[in-house]
């Protein structure tokens, strides 16, 4: 079985082939999200916690959270769900998933190390791999400089440098930051509360000249009924007497 081992601190990952069946004995049964000692890869590992984040078996299905089996199952799968990536808007699929047991049918199994042991592990944890793209939203790129409100998250950003061509300047590139708040997005803010308020005082202005004017058809349907009334009583009163 191979072992596909990450180390995210320096963005490096190691792949590392284990043929005895009996060091891989104390990761049989495990779940994913299951945290396990490393001490059985052998002594350069020892103190090492490694983290089981996945799997595929002999013929590339990947392990799924959730399916407490050994074997493979078939699930309805749609968007959101892991395993799956919808190529239309509302597609559901019927696809084949390994459960998130680990055993012997597994062709690679991927780990995380959650603690680092006493070695350096050459290729994994002795080396640093740059990150080729920073943090692109602007709370992302506070957290990982340790920024406060006050300071300005446009200095910044990591740019990435490009190669120059044609006899050109060597320039940079840098993504857009995403939710950053500048004032022309308060001023904007404030503007569509403005029109928001506007709004529902037009609505309340509305309403109440409405009831205003409902009112008042109202008495006149009342006083035109009354008026009614009156002249046909007059009426009778005037055809009685005659008789």
């Amino acid at each position: 079985m191979k072992l596909n081992i990450s180390y995210p601190a320096t963005g490096c990952q190691k792949l590392i082939e284990v043929d005895d069946e009996k060091r891989m004995r104390p990761l049989y049964e495990k779940r994913i999200s299951a945290e396990v000692p490393a001490d059985v890869l052998g002594d350069e590992w020892k103190g090492y916690v490694l983290r089981i984040t996945g799997g595929n078996d002999k013929q590339g299905f990947p392990m799924k959270q959730g399916v407490l089996t050994t074997g493979r199952v078939k699930l309805l799968l749609s968007k959101g769900h892991s395993c799956y990536r919808p190529r239309v808007k509302g597609e559901r699929k019927r696809k084949s998933v390994r459960g998130c047991i680990v055993d012997a049918n597994l062709s690679v199994l991927a780990l995380t190390i959650v603690k680092k042991g006493e070695q350096e592990i050459p290729g994994l944890t002795d080396k640093t791999v740059p990150r080729r793209l920073g943090p692109k939203r602007a709370s992302k790129i506070r957290r990982l400089f340790n920024l406060t409100k006050d300071d300005d998250v446009r200095q910044y950003v990591v740019r990435r440098p490009l190669a120059a061509k044609d006899n050109k300047k060597a320039t940079s590139k840098a993504p857009k930051i995403q939710r950053l708040v500048t004032p022309v997005v308060l001023q904007r803010k404030r503007h569509r509360l403005a029109l928001k308020r506007r709004r529902s005082s037009k609505k309340r202005e509305d309403a109440a000249e409405y009831a205003k004017l409902l009112a008042m058809r109202l008495k006149e349907a009342k006083e035109r009924k009354r008026s009614r009334s009156g002249s046909r009583s007059a009426s009778m009163s005037q055809s009685q007497s005659k008789s």
